[in-house]
């Protein structure tokens, strides 16, 4: 594993239909950039990873344990492990940096793109 490397040149997973992640694994730790399409609904889910993130661009409303906000640019979020939650990007889209501990290794199942530029930077 090389220490160092460019968004654009990770290989995004599919994780649902409009949302793509290109994703930098540690041993320990998960960071990824996530592209979501417009009005995107990423259905109710939970992992056993604590996942913090911030939005880049954009705006989603993330639904954590049943209570919901609309996130912009600059605003973050914790999701502790085992934790229902869901998100919804706005009309113009959504770019997020999510981190996960321990690292996303369920992703590894997914498809996967041919690198390119995302939507961030």
């Amino acid at each position: 594993m090389d220490a160092f490397d460019a968004v654009a040149r990770v290989r995004p997973y599919r994780i649902w239909d409009g949302v793509v992640a290109r994703a930098v694994r540690g041993d320990h730790i998960t960071f990824a950039v996530v592209d979501l399409d417009a009005d995107v609904d990423v259905r109710e889910h939970r992992h056993p990873n604590e996942q913090v993130g911030v939005v880049l661009k954009g705006r989603i409303t993330m639904t954590v344990a049943g209570h919901s906000r609309d996130l912009g640019a600059g605003e973050t979020y914790v999701i502790k492990g085992d934790v229902a939650h869901s998100a919804r990007s706005g009309p113009e889209g959504a770019s997020v940096i999510d981190v996960f501990t321990p690292p996303r290794a369920d992703w590894e199942k997914l498809d996967r793109d041919h690198p390119g530029p995302g939507n961030w930077p």
